[in-house]
């Protein structure tokens, strides 16, 4: 579960993102992110247990930093008002497929996939998806699956086929995507809830033959 002092922090970073109020709340900071750090060493200590590519990950290396990257953004906020947890092969900075956690009052989830892959790994994982249509749609049409994520996040792809597929495959939805990911909202009622951790890497275990899929399409 999360502390009700983190989801607090949270808000009010949200509402008085600059320096000066959050060095002056430095000290709820640390509290929170010690906080959530804890939250994110308990779900990957589960997920290891049966997504073994996870074996020599380290909690500290599936954090994001707080601080924004304004340089080519039109928001200066100082300030993420969200942690973020990412779980993968590689750590946070290789491109691969992996688990997320998305922590933020009133828009947190649990998510994961493959995110805006360059074009190789893009190439790599539509081939797959052509070659292994049936597999890849067991996958994504298990029960479990679609009561928990329903359906692949469509609202980055293509509008026309990509080049070498045409309009009538099987797949051609999917092959449209320039993303492949899956995403559950969670309340802010879960979040404070003592099963959150279970609940996590319960969804997590739901999503691993997909992400399975995705990793093995870019490692070809």
């Amino acid at each position: 579960m999360i502390q009700q002092s983190t989801l607090q922090f949270l808000k009010a970073l949200a509402k008085h993102n600059n320096r000066d109020w959050f060095l002056a709340n430095k000290a709820k900071y640390d509290l929170a992110k010690a906080d959530y750090l804890l939250f994110v060493e308990a779900v990957l200590n589960g997920i290891q247990k049966t997504d073994n590519t996870l074996a020599e990950l380290a909690p500290k290396q599936c954090v994001f930093r707080i601080n924004r990257d304004v340089r080519f953004s039109k928001n200066k906020d100082p300030y993420k008002t969200n942690f973020g947890a990412s779980f993968s092969k590689g750590g946070k900075k290789i491109q691969c497929a992996g688990y997320y956690f998305h922590l933020e009052p009133g828009a947190s989830f649990i998510g994961g996939g493959l995110w805006m892959p360059m074009a190789p790994e893009l190439k790599k994982v539509r081939q797959e998806i052509d070659y292994c249509f049936k597999e890849f749609s067991s996958v994504i049409k298990q029960k479990k699956f679609q009561t928990n994520f329903n359906e692949l996040d469509s609202s980055n792809k293509l509008v026309r086929p990509p080049k070498d597929y045409e309009i009538d495959n099987p797949g051609i939805e999917y092959l449209k995507l320039k993303s492949f990911i899956v995403s559950m909202p969670i309340t802010d009622a879960e979040l404070l809830d003592k099963d959150l951790v279970k609940k996590t890497i319960s969804a997590f275990q739901t999503m691993t033959p997909f992400i399975s899929f995705l990793n093995r399409a870019i490692d070809i």
